[in-house]
Parts: C-alpha cells; sequence; structure tokens
C-alpha cells in the first residue's frame, strides 16, 4: 500500500514526539481521480481518526489511512530527503489522479473519472470544462460547468448530447444530470 522510508518514519517520530501523546498520522487523497488530486498526510489527534481508516503501525506512532483514498495510495511512497534549508518530507502517489475505477468504484469517484478522463479533453479545446458538484438522490450528479463552457450558447447541445449521454451510457445508475452553472455570465463564454 503506502511505504514510508525510514528517513521519513524518523522526521515523523520526531514532528509527532512534539504533539500529544497518542498522535499519529492520517494519509489521504484529497479529490482523487482528478487532474487536482493531493496527497495528503495530516496529524491524526487520539479520535480524529475515521471509523473506515485502517491503521497502520510504525515505532512510535500509527498511520491511519483513509478507506476512500486506499486504491488511489497504492505504490504510494513518502520519503524524506535532508537539505540545506533542513529537509523535505515528499509524497508520490502514481495512482492518486488515475485510479483503477470499477463498476464497485464509488459512484462520484466513477463520474469524476469519466468528466476528468473523457469529457474535459474534449472541452477543453474551447477552453471549458464541468466538474462534479455532488450526488444528490443517490443517482442524480448536479454539475458545474466552467471557463469557456459557462454562458455558452451551446451549452445546453453539450450538457444533453455530449456530457449527459457519456455519463448514461457509462454509469448506468445515473438518473438524472443536473446543471447549477450561472450561464448569465458571458464573458469567457466560448459561442455568445
Amino acid at each position: 500500500m503506502v511505504e514510508i522510508s525510514q528517513a521519513a518514519q524518523e522526521y515523523l517520530r520526531d514532528l509527532l514526539a512534539k504533539q500529544e501523546d497518542g498522535c499519529g498520522i492520517r494519509i489521504f487523497v484529497s479529490e482523487p481521480g482528478t487532474p487536482n488530486a493531493e496527497t495528503c498526510i495530516a496529524y491524526c489527534r487520539p479520535g480524529e481518526e475515521q471509523d473506515d481508516d485502517t491503521p497502520v503501525p510504525y515505532e512510535g506512532f500509527t498511520a491511519w489511512l483513509e478507506d476512500r483514498s486506499e486504491k488511489y495510495l497504492l505504490d504510494a511512497v513518502v520519503d524524506f530527503r535532508e537539505d540545506r534549508m533542513g529537509g523535505q518530507l515528499t509524497i508520490k502517489a502514481p495512482n492518486a489522479r488515475v485510479p483503477n475505477v470499477d463498476e464497485n468504484s464509488p459512484l462520484e469517484d466513477r463520474i469524476n473519472y469519466v468528466l476528468y478522463n473523457e469529457i474535459n479533453p474534449g472541452l477543453a479545446a474551447h477552453g471549458g470544462q464541468v466538474t462534479l458538484v455532488e450526488i444528490v438522490e443517490e443517482s442524480v450528479a448536479v454539475l458545474q460547468f466552467g471557463g469557456g463552457c459557462q454562458g455558452c450558447a451551446a451549452v445546453d447541445i453539450t450538457l444533453k448530447q455530449g456530457v449527459e449521454k457519456s455519463l448514461v451510457e457509462r454509469i448506468p445508475e445515473l438518473t438524472e444530470i443536473r446543471d447549477v452553472t450561472d450561464h448569465t455570465m458571458r464573458e469567457n463564454a466560448y459561442y455568445r
């Protein structure tokens, strides 16, 4: 899963020794499966871990791995390198942005995978993108357009014939796609 080098373990032990007893770390990926994915390490004080986190014991501390992030953390490496400024903790997670998404993955992950890997590359040609805002009523994807798609005169065609069609074909349990974009703002629109 996540490899924490000996140098990183020593560095983390020193940091955690300055915190309250029992403080560990929590490793997770914010916005997993998207181009904005970031692998994060945060202090995890006693009681801050989530019920479904996986504890990984190390000498002197526990690393808690967020359940939802585990597949994105596959082959991740945490390392520490000393330099003239003191040193730097680095995290390399090659699967954070491109997950192994399948039909058993959470709905949010599958929607983001289709948006970021199949739909947004085409919209980028017009300076646009679409993002998932939330999932409501268990099967309704609420989307927001940005860039050249916000206020674009062709957004209804893009939504119905492009985005919605692609999402529903790839994720059949979606029952509806809603657009919450304020299309009255037209200054960056590709088609006016």
